[in-house]
């Protein structure tokens, strides 16, 4: 990851859930707040109800990894939190990379230049 660092503290979480911009999807939410700084932090959050340790690992990696493979196109000097919700866990990869940046899109984290070419209007 790139600009990004690991959001770990627990209460610049809570921080986030109260004053921080959010958007829903239905197999996650983002909530994101600027941060001041010239890195973006990144937390991610897997409750007990999507299953056991093992499931909400592998949830965890492949929002992580979604995450690092569009960090190019995130604006950086963010807080941003990805909340897995419980569909997260039976849905495919490419379901959870499309709301990830729908989300996105949706809060303006996206930046103009960042855009992949097969993403651009002809």
């Amino acid at each position: 990851m790139k600009h990004t660092v690991s959001l770990k503290e627990n209460r610049v979480f809570r921080r986030l859930y109260a004053k921080g911009k959010s958007a829903v999807a239905p197999t996650m939410v983002l909530y994101c707040r600027k941060n001041g700084r010239g890195e973006s932090r990144l937390g991610l959050t897997t409750g007990t109800k999507l299953g056991h340790a093992v499931v909400r690992n592998r949830v965890r990696r492949r929002l992580r990894e979604i995450y690092r493979l569009h960090e190019d196109q995130l604006l950086p000097g963010y807080d941003i939190v990805v909340v897995a919700r419980v569909r997260a866990v039976h849905s495919r990869y490419t379901a959870l990379e499309r709301d990830f940046l729908r989300l996105a899109k949706k809060l303006q984290l996206l930046s103009p230049q960042g855009t992949r070419p097969e993403e651009r209007a002809p």
